[in-house]
């Protein structure tokens, strides 16, 4: 009986090729591979199946997500928080936006963070213009240096409502229910929200890359979020309760204390 088939080895090529010797020339190629490449190759497929298993079982949560519609009767207000350090251009652009908002109650607390281009000026003009708008002043210092941070904290206790808006000066709303998306949930035990901040499209494959790098961020830490694992979040479009925060910080100067205490003792 002939054989349909034989193997035809090449050591000098590290190749095994099958021969069908019936229906030539079809060949069947085999590559040997060397140790290291096998190697190298293992290290591929376990990086794959690592992805793939995020893919599925983190990523595609956020993919099912809805948001849950609040009723009318429980909106609370709310206290948007912008900090603005010489920023009259992008203040002049975007921040009119915030008040044309589809909310029943709200204020903006915007932070004049020692500018010096104009910007106090014009939120004085504004101040008129709109009855919720609130501008906390901070003056220059020499005796300590204040960062971001302390500007937040500023708005943060300036702020009349406990749940907490925040977004950044060059920034605008995406539409006019961005804060009916922000608002606090229905359920009380929610402290926290996370919301997504894409950047503006522009032709320039930096602008590309840029926008790529944000949405897989924002892809990574949403999921989580939704796993129950929350590690981070973007200061330009989240909200939180005030009270959580003072919470935190009247924790902090304890751990604080006791540290010192401790020291001293």
């Amino acid at each position: 009986m002939r054989a349909l088939f034989c193997l035809i080895f090449y050591p000098h090529k590290s190749v095994l090729q099958i021969k069908n010797e019936k229906f030539a020339p079809i060949y069947f190629t085999i590559v040997i591979l060397t140790p290291l490449e096998i190697i190298l190759l293992s290290i591929l497929a376990f990086g794959l199946l690592v992805q793939l298993y995020y893919v599925l079982f983190v990523h595609l949560k956020l993919a099912r997500v809805g948001i849950e519609e609040v009723p009318l009767s429980a909106r609370k207000p709310i206290s948007v928080i912008v900090c603005a350090r010489n920023e009259i251009v992008n203040l002049e652009q975007y921040l009119p936006s915030l008040f044309g908002q589809n909310y029943p109650e709200f204020e903006v607390v915007v932070v004049n963070d020692r500018s010096w281009d104009g910007t106090e000026e014009f939120l004085e003009q504004l101040e008129k213009k709109y009855s919720n708008l609130k501008v906390v002043k901070i003056l220059d210092n020499d005796k300590f240096i204040a960062g971001k941070k302390f500007a937040v904290t500023m708005g943060i206790k300036a702020a009349k409502y406990d749940w907490l808006v925040f977004t950044d000066a060059d920034c605008t709303p995406a539409s006019e229910h961005w804060l009916m998306d922000m608002q606090q949930p229905a359920d009380e035990n929610t402290e926290i929200v996370l919301g997504y901040s894409p950047y503006m499209k522009k032709r320039s494959l930096l602008n590309a890359l840029i926008r790529f790098e944000t949405f897989f961020t924002a892809v990574n830490y949403l999921s989580f979020a939704l796993k129950g694992m929350p590690y981070m979040g973007v200061g330009r479009n989240m909200a939180y309760k005030k009270s959580l925060f003072l919470k935190i910080k009247a924790l902090q100067r304890t751990c604080i204390s006791h540290l010192v205490t401790t020291i001293y003792l």
